[in-house]
């Protein structure tokens, strides 16, 4: 039995940080450089297995170096990764994330790896409906076929709604927990003022889902469940690189539901991972351990102890990885 099995095209993300970007024909120091795993449900897993989830991951790889280190690094974690295919003489996604100190600005460079995408055979149905959750970012064919398996099984929907389709809103009947970005409630609703967040929500919300929320970034978020509706600031911290915020929040939530945890609750638990991994580069070095965000939540103090021994691990990951 898992907490969470979630499905993704996982991906390598090589972090650079700049001081300021480089003028076209011209030279820039890199701040600091990070060898990270990627991508929505992918590093939102991490994030969730982190803060005490039992979690396994549906998907592929290639046989390529960076494979290896997706793989190992959801190991790492403690992430089941038996039922990931690992497709020879094929390569794994790639992205190069450059991202600057001086306005907080970033670019993603995207190779995608055929050995990333995932098709039926990597739909392990034993797996999926032994599970609580089905952790899920997309709505093409193959997730939504396993969706009807995890529904089937009374397996809980749970979706990262971060970009805007016809084929996700088709989905939303089908989902129990919905999380959307910014971008999401901005296509389908427009550019709305806070007092429509309420009633936007509980439009989803009388789609199908028991929970709806919505993250807008430094803004905070909002949610409405059979508790009612509820506002979220986010937590003011230093930001050093926000790739990931997003995805981790995903994870956090979800870890903070299977805890136990009311969703207002919830959601604070998880604004405040998701403002901890903002202060160090990359979608999964700052990800802290449980007892950081306690302590964090009750204080205002991060430790970094912990923390920054993995961004000193994930500086060297690849060779780290290259050597096992």
């Amino acid at each position: 039995m898992y907490d969470v099995v979630g499905i993704c095209a996982p991906c390598m993300d090589l972090n650079l940080n700049f001081a300021n970007f480089p003028t076209q024909g011209l030279g820039e120091g890199i701040k600091q450089l990070s060898w990270q795993g990627g991508n929505k449900v992918s590093s939102g897993m991490v994030a969730c297995a982190r803060l005490g989830a039992k979690c396994a991951i549906l998907g592929s790889a290639g046989d390529d170096i960076f494979g290896h280190f997706i793989v190992g690094d959801f190991k790492q974690h403690g992430i089941d990764t038996s039922a990931m295919k690992i497709k020879t003489g094929e390569n794994s996604s790639l992205a190069v994330v450059l991202s600057e100190a001086a306005e907080g600005s970033r670019t993603f460079l995207f190779r995608e790896g055929s050995g990333a995408r995932y098709n039926h055979d990597n739909i392990n149905a034993d797996m999926l409906c032994g599970a609580k959750y089905f952790y899920i970012c997309q709505a093409d064919e193959v997730v939504c076929h396993a969706v009807d398996i995890a529904r089937d099984a009374s397996v809980k929907i749970f979706v990262d709604a971060d970009t805007y389709s016809a084929k996700m809103v088709d989905l939303i009947p089908k989902i129990d927990i919905f999380v959307g970005s910014e971008f999401f409630y901005n296509a389908m609703f427009g550019d709305s003022a806070p007092h429509l967040y309420e009633a936007n929500c509980r439009k989803i919300m009388d789609m199908g889902p028991q929970i709806v929320l919505f993250t807008f970034g430094e803004k905070g978020c909002v949610g409405v469940s059979s508790d009612g509706f509820f506002t979220m600031p986010a937590f003011q911290v230093d930001i050093v690189d926000t790739v990931g915020a997003g995805d981790v929040f995903h994870g956090a939530f979800l870890a903070g539901l299977v805890k136990g945890r009311i969703v207002q609750d919830a959601a604070r638990f998880a604004s405040a991972v998701a403002a901890i991994k903002c202060t160090r580069i990359g979608g999964r070095a700052g990800i802290p351990s449980l007892e950081t965000v306690e302590r964090f939540l009750q204080d205002g103090f991060i430790d970094y102890t912990e923390i920054d021994e993995r961004v000193k691990f994930y500086e060297r990951g690849l060779e780290n990885y290259a050597r096992n």
